[in-house]
């Protein structure tokens, strides 16, 4: 497991007034970028779900657990606006919570943004994910499956 240091550790799990936020640093590469110098658009699918895991695991859960249970959560929807360029070699955060959560999906919001002291929001997202069965993918209650876990994201989730 990584250490984290005080500042990011502040960045990890914040409380706001309507919602916990997981942070997490979105490690970026060359092979990220495109003909442009910026961050291939397609890669940020991939820090939604850096997000999702951190606030996750940040929740006490495991998704591997989900599925060697038997489960799966696929993404139902998924929505992105982009709003500023990154570029190689900047400092990217993607901060996720919980949108909504009911007993047949889960929505996370999620910004994605960069900086440490002048932060700029780079994009703003959701994903909306359904738990199935493994076996048949039917959807099942996320509630009556994972009730602990359930429970917990109606904790933390925006007011």
């Amino acid at each position: 497991m990584r250490k984290y240091n005080r500042a990011e550790k502040q960045l990890r799990l914040e409380r706001t007034d309507t919602k916990y936020i997981a942070t997490a640093e979105i490690q970026l590469t060359y092979a990220d970028t495109d003909m442009m110098g910026i961050i291939y658009h397609g890669n940020y699918v991939k820090f939604l779900e850096l997000g999702r895991s951190a606030l996750i695991a940040e929740a006490g859960f495991n998704y591997l657990e989900m599925e060697q249970l038997g489960y799966y959560a696929p993404v139902y929807n998924l929505e992105i606006t982009y709003k500023k360029p990154i570029r190689f070699g900047e400092r990217v955060f993607v901060k996720t919570w919980i949108e909504e959560n009911k007993r047949s999906r889960t929505v996370y919001g999620f910004e994605i943004v960069k900086g440490i002291e002048n932060v700029e929001t780079c994009a703003i997202g959701t994903t909306t994910h359904i738990v199935v069965h493994g076996k048949n993918f039917r959807p099942v209650p996320f509630n009556k499956a994972f009730p602990e876990w359930f429970q917990k994201y109606e904790e933390i989730k925006k007011r």
